[in-house]
């Protein structure tokens, strides 16, 4: 799952992954990926942190506490306390943006284990 409220990511990001053979669900708002997750669980998410209803990491500490999808900030800051902030959230991965495609793929392969 690609959480994400720009469309040039969303669409750059899902062009890359379905080259690669990952199935790419959408959401652009805490709302509709919790929507999302609902119907059905991916087996992980890129989470963007900035999104119109709130930060990306709440739903990086829900998942992560269930331990049901592996989470993987997606920012545009690459500062160390936004670093740390990810990790205490439960993210396995900080990708700052632009994010090269071989880093997000190895850490999506990463992720799949």
């Amino acid at each position: 799952m690609l959480v994400e409220d720009s469309s040039l990511v969303v669409d750059a990001l899902r062009l890359l992954l379905q080259e690669h053979g990952y199935e790419v669900t959408t959401a652009d708002s805490l709302e509709s990926a919790r929507n999302a997750v609902a119907h059905r669980r991916p087996d992980f998410a890129l989470l963007d942190l900035t999104l119109p209803d709130g930060d990306g990491l709440e739903l990086a500490s829900e998942w992560s506490r269930a331990e049901a999808i592996v989470a993987l900030a997606l920012t545009g800051h690459a500062d160390e306390a936004t670093r740390a902030r990810c990790l205490a959230a439960g993210c396995r991965a900080v990708l700052i943006k632009p994010v090269l495609s071989a880093e997000l793929l190895k850490e999506l392969s990463a992720a799949r284990r």
